[in-house]
Order: structure tokens, then C-alpha cells, then sequence
């Protein structure tokens, strides 16, 4: 049994899929820190200096000034600031992983699908390339 573990964990393919999970965990951490640090930020000065970290609904009723505050005070809150973030994290995550994959396709070219089959030449149907007789009008070829 340890044996077959052996082969199956140290196959090609579960290797690289180990590293692109651990890239994507870095990448994701990079991509994070870009929205939350660079880009949030700016998006708030734009929208007239908000913070979009403290946009919350606080489920409780006392008021607070700040998340922080509240998640201090132990009050439940609903983060739909937070939210905001993750949803534009998502797609500049989704959109550099859409260019990837195009240019690594556009880099690979085109893919070569071998013929398996031909056109009879009297009825026109398509039929193994290896055939003799034409199974539906069958024509000696």
C-alpha cells in the first residue's frame, strides 16, 4: 500500500499540481496585499476619502465608530466593505489567470487532431478512414 502511495504522490503530475498550489497561495497573498494596500485605497480617495474596511452593518444596535470597535466589543457585524475587497481581489485574480492561460495556449499554437475520418465519396457521410465499404450506402471504396 505504501508502495503504491509512493508512485501515485510522486508522479509527475500530482508534483506539478503541488506547485501551482503553493504558487496560487503565494500569488493570492500578492494579490491580496495589492487590493487591500494599493488599490483599495485609491478607489476610496476617488469615491471622496472612504474607507471601504469600515463599511460594515452592525447586527446589535450599539453604535461604532470603526469594524475594529466593534469587533472589540464582540458585536456581530455584517463586513460588506470587506466583501467589496474580496469581490475585486477575485476578478484581478480571475483576469491574470484568464491572460496566462491565453498566452500559454497562443505559445503552444494550435492543437493537432488526427483524422479518423473521411467522407464517402458517393453519399458523403463520415466513416472510419480505415474503411473498405461504406456502412450506410455501401459502396465498395
Amino acid at each position: 500500500m505504501f508502495k503504491e502511495f509512493k508512485e501515485f504522490a510522486l508522479r509527475g503530475n500530482v508534483f506539478d499540481l503541488a506547485v501551482a498550489f503553493v504558487l496560487g497561495a503565494a500569488f493570492g497573498k500578492i494579490v491580496t496585499s495589492a487590493v487591500n494596500d494599493v488599490i483599495m485605497p485609491v478607489v476610496g480617495l476617488l469615491l471622496g476619502n472612504m474607507n471601504f474596511s469600515n463599511f460594515f452593518l452592525n447586527l446589535s444596535g450599539t453604535k461604532y465608530q470603526t469594524l475594529a470597535d466593534a469587533q472589540a466589543a464582540g458585536a456581530p457585524t455584517l463586513n460588506y466593505g470587506l466583501f467589496i475587497a474580496t469581490i475585486i481581489d477575485f476578478i484581478i485574480v480571475a483576469f491574470v489567470m484568464y491572460i496566462i492561460v491565453r498566452q500559454y495556449n497562443l505559445l503552444k499554437g494550435p492543437v493537432e487532431i488526427p483524422v479518423t475520418t473521411k467522407d464517402c465519396q458517393y453519399c458523403q457521410t463520415a466513416i472510419p478512414i480505415r474503411a473498405t465499404r461504406c456502412p450506410n450506402c455501401t459502396s465498395q471504396l
